[in-house]
Formats: C-alpha cells, structure tokens, sequence
C-alpha cells in the first residue's frame, strides 16, 4: 500500500461469517470502518491477494497505523483496540452487568461510595443511547448533545471515580456460590465473585421476523442508522416503524441516501409532532401508514431486491424496491441470562420490587431491562442512581 489510511478498511465478502461478525464488533463497539466488498471491486481483490501471499482470505482489516489483522477473533480485534476484557480482581463489592446510561451511573455513585465497582458490558459504553444522533431531551444539555458524546462523557466519569469497566464481554451466568458470595461468569470464562449485582443490560432492536430478513441482516438489513447510514450515499431507504426512533433516525439517513421513506404497520404513527412536522417538511421523505411488511426479497450475493408489503386496509399486496431497510419497531429485553433464576413479565422484562431486588437475593435490576421501566434515557440514568442506593443499604445490611 503506497499511503497509510486514515480509518479502518475491511475488505470483505457478503457470504462470509467471520466478516459479518468482525463488521458486527465494529458496529457494537461504535467504531468507524469503511466495508470494501471484495466480489464488487477488482482492485480489492488485487489488494487482499498482495497482503495474503496470493490468497483471497477475508475478512483482512487494515488498520490506520498500517497493522493487519487477516480473520481475527473478537478477542485479536478487542486487543487491538485497546478493549479491557479481562478484571484487574477475583472479588469486588458490586459487579455491575451493563454499561448504559443504568449501570454507568450506577457505578459513579456506587465509586463515589468507596465500593470496589466492576461493569461488564458486551459491546460500546452508552448502550441505546451511545447510537442516537442527537440526544435533546437528557436535563442539563440546553442545546442537546450527541449520543456518542454523551457516553464518552459518562463513562469518563466513571473511571475517573475509579470504576473498572470491561467491553467486548458477555456474561454467560450469575450463580450464588456456598459461600454465600454471587458469581459472575463471563463467556471467555472468566468469574468474578462479588456481594451485589446490578442486572442493566437494556434492551435490543426487535425484528420483522419475515422471510428474507435474516439472509440481509447486515448486508441490506440495518438497526443503527449511525453505524450503517454512510453505507447508502445516493440510495434509497426504507425506515420500518413510525414511532420517535423511526423519525428521527430517519431524518439523519437523509445526510446520505437521496430518498429515505417510512412505513407503519397501524393506522397512525406514534411519533412527536414535533418529529412529525420536520419530515413532513422534507421534499425527500414520504410516510405511508398501515402496511405490513410480508417477506424481502433477496438478489444474488445476498442484496436486497426487493420489500414485498400488504396494504391492511386493502388486501393488496405490492412490492417496493429500495436498497437498504432500517428497522426501529421497539425492543426486546436482554434478559436471557436471568431466565429461570427470576420473575420475568410477559414480555420477557424483569421485574423487581419497590428497591429494584429481584427475588434472586443481591441481585437488583434496573432501566431498560426492567419491567415498567420508561425506556427514556434520563429515566434509566435515574433508576442507576436509584439501584446505587438501594445496593448501598443491602450492603449495610448484609454486613
């Protein structure tokens, strides 16, 4: 390579899986890359051969220092980023299982209490929050703030507090050992025992569960308008869902594709009005209201042909054809590792009592994951200082 690059190239194919969970690490850690699809550029090819000693090995992933990493693990690209992915300790007061808005400000006052403080969060710090584009509503930011900005800022915060914070990690169990001390184990196997945990994983995008969907997740198929939109300079976009996040996610994919539309399954969209009017007003967005997305229709090397919709009030059944699908129809809990251990809702969210203690004793939840949460993200930074408080005087008590 004659000059060194400026961000992250991966050179990749659509058919292959290790490039689809490395763009997926990327993705999850916010982290810019340009994708470069090999089968759709000679000169990439050409590029990965020489790199390779004549081989097409993908992914290969160009760093800005000029480094290489060719197939890398998640751990080989969490190293290379400088990720912390394993504890400093065996026992601290708290393991705090989530970095969001929750568990962040869980820890900052939890550290500030002097109570040895661990987060373990599976992909970027900030969660939901850290992949808006622009955060308006948080008290105390009068002329709002993005969300990245927003999560380098709390998580700064609490390491300054001298939290110990590890990413790139998911925990595979919570486990009370005879000695009566919690354990927390992680999916590379490491376990940190504790004497109090707070469950603040949030929430994830719910999917379409449609035929074709899962052949274009990551390809034509996106859940973060932030982390894809760049990929569809000159496109054409369909946003799924007419709720706040549809809107205004679809209003920063007009910064890229020239026609960005949206659709809603029920008769009437649940956005603001004031969301409402700003796309009303853009000459290239057009929302049409209950029609049910069937099936996707997919091309040859794994691209999106085409989005097959029925119109319920009709029957009709027609087909749209656009080049990408964004989809923010809501979220799912992700409280899959305390399935079994406590009381879930009908819809999978945890519930807690008045303090924010599950039935599983030391462990306490908290915002997103929380059954009758609001889902807001200063509502979730709240109910982290709420749970702090409530862990406080559980440790007390337990002596």
């Amino acid at each position: 390579m004659t000059e060194q690059n400026q961000e992250i190239i991966v050179y990749s194919t659509t058919w292959c899986s290790d490039c689809k969970r490395a763009k997926k690490f990327f993705g999850e850690q916010r982290i810019p890359y340009v994708n470069i699809d090999i089968e759709e550029n000679p000169e990439a090819v050409a590029e990965v051969e020489k790199i390779n000693d004549g081989r097409r090995s993908v992914p290969t992933i160009v760093f800005p220092d000029g480094s290489i990493l060719v197939e890398p693990s998640n751990a080989e690209l969490a190293a290379k980023m400088g990720l912390q992915t394993e504890a400093k300790r065996k026992f601290y007061d708290v393991i705090i299982v989530g970095g969001g808005p929750t568990g962040l400000t869980a820890a900052i006052y939890l550290a500030r209490e002097g109570k040895d403080t661990l987060v373990i969060e599976r992909g970027a710090l900030g969660g939901q929050v850290g992949m808006t584009q622009s955060l308006d509503n948080f008290p105390g930011f009068d002329k709002g703030i993005s969300g990245n900005e927003f999560a380098d800022r709390l998580s700064n915060q609490a390491r300054r507090f001298g939290v110990e914070i590890l990413q790139a990690n998911d925990v595979a169990s919570i486990e009370r050992e005879d000695s009566g001390y919690l354990c927390v184990t992680t999916r590379n196997k490491k376990s940190y025992g504790c004497k109090a945990v707070l469950y603040a994983t949030g929430a994830h995008y719910r999917r379409l569960g449609v035929p074709g969907e899962d052949d274009l997740v990551g390809s034509s198929v996106h859940f973060c308008a932030t982390c894809d939109g760049a990929f569809y300079v000159g496109k054409k976009l369909l946003v799924v869902g007419g709720g706040n996040s549809g809107f205004e996610e679809g209003l920063f994919l007009t910064k890229f594709a020239r026609q960005v539309d949206i659709v809603e399954y029920m008769p009437e969209v649940k956005a603001s009005t004031i969301v409402q009017e700003k796309v009303a007003s853009m000459p290239n967005m057009q929302v049409t209201v209950n029609h049910a997305i069937k099936q996707l229709n997919v091309k040859e090397r794994k691209k999106l042909k085409a989005v097959v919709v029925e119109d319920r009030a009709t029957g009709e059944t027609k087909e749209w054809e656009y080049d990408g699908l964004f989809i923010f129809i809501g979220l799912d809990p992700n409280s899959e590792v305390l399935k079994g251990k406590v009381e879930l809702d009908k819809f999978g969210f945890v519930v807690t009592d008045k303090t924010l203690h599950t039935g599983f004793k030391g462990v306490f939840a908290a915002g997103d994951v929380r059954s009758g949460s609001t889902k807001q993200a200063a509502a979730a930074a709240g109910e982290g200082a709420t749970a702090a408080l409530m862990i406080r005087d559980y440790l007390r008590e337990i002596g």
